[in-house]
């Protein structure tokens, strides 16, 4: 059996969270992507199969406010901050958690922590 490499191990991971996880207009899905350099996140319909609104690190409104590099816990927190009030001013306040087969840990959490603190609710 040969090894899986990191991508992998996490994309399965994601495969089997997708398995339980899905958004409906009621309580959509915020799903986060995380590369090594940015952190992107969205709130998605999973039955109507769009973007309702999303948020990222190469937008200029998260790298100017941060003044930080992108791919740092302070960067995540602007991106959580940032795509809770992008929904909230669309009415949605309630949202299902997808990690995207990533740890809950460091830039992840740093943004599920800031929409939390921006008035989503998980």
């Amino acid at each position: 059996m040969a090894t899986l490499s990191r991508k992998q191990k996490t994309q399965k991971r994601h495969k089997r969270l997708r398995r339980y996880l899905s958004g409906t207009d009621q309580r959509p899905r915020l799903a986060v992507f995380r590369s090594n350099n940015h952190i992107y996140a969205q709130v998605i319909d999973d039955i109507a199969q769009n973007t309702l609104c999303s948020a990222s690190t190469v937008e200029k409104e998260v790298l100017s406010n941060s003044k930080v590099n992108a791919s740092t816990c302070a960067a995540s927190s602007a991106v959580g901050e940032l795509l809770a009030k992008r929904a909230l001013e669309k009415g949605i306040n309630q949202v299902v958690f997808d990690r995207g087969g990533s740890l809950y840990h460091g830039r992840v959490k740093a943004l599920a922590e800031a929409a939390r603190k921006a008035g989503l609710t998980f």
